[in-house]
Formats: C-alpha cells, sequence, structure tokens
C-alpha cells in the first residue's frame, strides 16, 4: 500500500467522521442541548479554547472528531464507574436527557443527515464541475423482444452488437444519450438508424411515459465479458480467475459478451462447468462449480465476477440539472447498499464481500489514482456508508438509540440506566464481533485467499 492511498484513507475517514459529529453538533446547540466539548480529531489534546460553555478541541490524530453534550448517558457512566446512588438523576437545565423525545431523536439522527446531506453536496458538485459519467457506448448486447411495447416491436431486428448512431434527429454519443433520445423524441413514427451492420428500422412511440420506459429497458448495452473483480472465496477465485481476463466460453458454448456469459452461468446454478478465458492472448481453461442463488424455479448459477467498467464520457451538468443528478445518485447508492444488506441477511451475497480498513484503504488509493472527482465521488458513496451503518439498530450506534427511544415512546418511560448498559455491552460486542470478520476478510484479500 502506497503513501497516497494512506493519506487518502486518513482524510476520507477523517471528514466523514467530522461531518458526522458536526450534525450532532448543531442539532445539539439549535435544541439546547449544552454541548461540554467539541473535538476535532481524537487522542491528545493539542490546542483548545473555550467559548459560550463549549471547549473546542484540536486533537493529536486526524481521524473525526467527537461530541460529548452535557447529560447524554450520565446514568450509564455512573453504572460503569460503580457511583450509582440508584435512584433517578434528576435532569438540569441544557441536559440531553431532560429534552423531550423528538429533540433527542433529532439530535441523534442529525449525524446520519448530515452524511447524506453532504453525499449529495459532493455528488452535485462532481456533476457539476466536472460532468455527469456516461457509458461511451451505444452498442446494443440485445432487444428484450417480450418488452417492447406495441409499434416498436421491428426494434427486435437489430443484429446483436450493432452500434445505434441515430434516434430520429439526435445522433448518439453515449448510452445514456441514446436512452434520453428515446424517451423524449417527439410520438409518431421514429427512425433508428445503426452502423456496423449499416440498418435503418422505424418504430412508433405514443406519449405513455410507461411504454417509453418499457421500450428503454428492452434494450441492453454491449459489453465485453472482461473480468473487473473477482469475490474473494467465490468459485471464480478458487478457479484462480483475474481480474482482466476475458470470458470466451462456458460449458462448451462460446461467450461473445457479458450477457451471454451472465445466461449461460445463470442457467447452470450448482453444476460443475468449464470456464475458458483468453489471459494475455493465452487461452486458459479452468473447472468451476457454480454456487446457487435462489431456488426452486428463481435458483441461479452464480460465478462470482463484475464485469469490467465501461468506457467513459463526461458531460458537464448545469447547476438545476447538477442538483437532480445529485439527488438521484444519492438515491440510487442509498438503495443500493440496502439491497446489499438485505442480499447478505437473506445469503444472497457472500459475507466474504464485507471489508475493513484494508479495504477502505485499497479503495480510497484506487479513488485518488482516478483524479479529483473520482475521489469525490468515492467520499460521497462511502458518506451514505457511513450513514446507513449508523442507522442499523445495534446498540452504542446511532440506530440504536434510536431503538431505545422508540421504547421509550411506546412505554412512556425510558429504559433504566442498567437496562441500557446492558444492551450497550451487547452491541459493543456485535459491532467488534463484525470488526473481527471483516479484518479477518481483508486479511484473506490480502493473502489472495
Amino acid at each position: 500500500m502506497d503513501l497516497a492511498a494512506i493519506i487518502a484513507t486518513i482524510v476520507l475517514l477523517g471528514v466523514l467522521i467530522l461531518v458526522h459529529e458536526l450534525g450532532h453538533f448543531w442539532a445539539a446547540k439549535a435544541v439546547g442541548i449544552r454541548v461540554e466539548r467539541f473535538s476535532v480529531g481524537l487522542g491528545p489534546r493539542v490546542w483548545g479554547i473555550e467559548r459560550d460553555g463549549t471547549e473546542y478541541v484540536l486533537a493529536a490524530i486526524p481521524l473525526g472528531g467527537y461530541v460529548k453534550m452535557q447529560g447524554m448517558d450520565d446514568e450509564v457512566m455512573e453504572q460503569i464507574e460503580g457511583g450509582s446512588s440508584g435512584r433517578p438523576r434528576r435532569p438540569r437545565a441544557g441536559d440531553f436527557d431532560g429534552k423531550p423525545i423528538w429533540a433527542r431523536a433529532f439530535v441523534i439522527s442529525a449525524g446520519v443527515i448530515m452524511n447524506m446531506a453532504f453525499a449529495f453536496l459532493l455528488f452535485t458538485l462532481v456533476h457539476a464541475a466536472w460532468g455527469r459519467a456516461e457509458q461511451a457506448t451505444t452498442r446494443v448486447a440485445a432487444v428484450e423482444e417480450s418488452d417492447l411495447p406495441a409499434g416498436a416491436e421491428a426494434l427486435a431486428r437489430i443484429a446483436a452488437g450493432s452500434e445505434i448512431v441515430r434516434v430520429g434527429e439526435t445522433p448518439t454519443g453515449s448510452w445514456e444519450a441514446l436512452q434520453r433520445a428515446l424517451l423524449e423524441a417527439p410520438p409518431g413514427p421514429l427512425a433508428i438508424e445503426t452502423g456496423s451492420p449499416s440498418e435503418r428500422v422505424e418504430i412508433a412511440v405514443t406519449e405513455d411515459r410507461r411504454e417509453r420506459v418499457a421500450l428503454v429497458n428492452a434494450l441492453a448495452p454491449w459489453a465485453e465479458a472482461v473480468i473487473g473483480r473477482v469475490d474473494p472465496g467465490s468459485p471464480a477465485a478458487d478457479a484462480l480467475l483475474e481480474s482482466g481476463d476475458r470470458i470466451v466460453g462456458v460449458a462448451g458454448a462460446p461467450v461473445a459478451d457479458w450477457q451471454a456469459m451472465v445466461r449461460e452461468v445463470g442457467a447452470r446454478p450448482g453444476e460443475r462447468v468449464e470456464i475458458a478465458v483468453l489471459r494475455n492472448d493465452t487461452r486458459l481453461v479452468r473447472a468451476v462449480v457454480l454456487e446457487t442463488t435462489g431456488s426452486g424455479e428463481e435458483a441461479r448459477g452464480r460465478l462470482g465476477v463484475y464485469q469490467a467498467p465501461f468506457p467513459e464520457v463526461r458531460i458537464r451538468l448545469p447547476p438545476g440539472q447538477a442538483v437532480v443528478a445529485g439527488w438521484n445518485e444519492t438515491v440510487g447508492i442509498t438503495l443500493a447498499i440496502l439491497n446489499f444488506l438485505g442480499d447478505l441477511f437473506t445469503g444472497d451475497q457472500s459475507p466474504r464481500q464485507v471489508g475493513s480498513i484494508g479495504t477502505i484503504a485499497v479503495e480510497s488509493g484506487r479513488a485518488v489514482q482516478s483524479g479529483i472527482d473520482g475521489f469525490l465521488r468515492f467520499m460521497a458513496m462511502f458518506s451514505v456508508n457511513l450513514a446507513i451503518l449508523n442507522m442499523l439498530p445495534i446498540p452504542v450506534l446511532d440506530g440504536g438509540h434510536m431503538v431505545f427511544l422508540g421504547i421509550e415512546l411506546v412505554r412512556g418511560e425510558r429504559l433504566s440506566a442498567k437496562q441500557r448498559l446492558r444492551w450497550s455491552q451487547v452491541g459493543l460486542w456485535v459491532v467488534l464481533g463484525i470488526m473481527v470478520w471483516a479484518l479477518g476478510n481483508d486479511l484473506l484479500r490480502f493473502l489472495g485467499l
């Protein structure tokens, strides 16, 4: 790991944790909670100043910071230190514990809100300053004829691998530009022109938005069957497949593109198959036992590889469009992470994919190498990740504190300090277990296992 990756990781974690704690700090101030200390960084104090009852501290370790609020979990700390009198503590003015549930919920969730808002701002900035990344291809891998709306059946004549060069009067320069042209074309006859091979088909489109979306979704972009990443512990990893390998055959069936490879693998859940790849122009054949995802008629084979990214073009957006694109990307990343967590819980995703500080450092280094815009996008994605993980209903995390408040709302009274302490200890062990597991995955990746 090089110095750039280490510095990038420190900047990433430092900025995002600081943003998170700023959310708690501003929310506490807004509802009248006294903040005893706001620390930028961790560890020994390097410099500090006190203002309006708050000590502002610059600490030695530049990894985020923390906020100490008056009256937050004081009873729990007394239990830990053995100094509890057994009588409920009466909240003082400015105590966290003395505020109504809505105020405490706002303060607890403010860190997550800040991380999400920060991600949205970064995505918007990247779209406005560097441009939106679009796939630099208009080649069609397949046309799903059954999904085509009425009037668009002629589109199924387009041969796999054809490049769509024009939709009506609009030239296409990216896959997203092709999709926009189909969505925004005036209703009526619409000519679609392709090159290599050259062909012209005419379809009829209506004003119905659902039919337009169905038309767009019926087209799949052509992607070379080149492996971009291999899942650790997957059948592909066991077979020593590598990033950059081009898959040319599955179980004797030739593979022309990524979609064809996915179809061939998906049709063989649990089977032992031979995977033919080209590596530096050398043909290799590997025997693989495919994993099975789903069950019954939904069972699909899984190899454990991800496709190499498409070449990209950058389209700089005006401010209004950048805001919309930033919002859409924030929502999209959020849904993707939630889906991943759901698949992890159901077993559709391997626990080996969970990473820790090592994975963060590696990905931070790659993001830095791609440029400032790439690093900012990675920071935005990780900010969303941090927000979602903090809202998991595990005691000691923000989500666990929200669960405590929910119980208080239903019961009409707070959990006792002893109950909160007990559940917090359970939560701490859960978090430590996840961290150990993730660190173990990192170690296995670095060992190539």
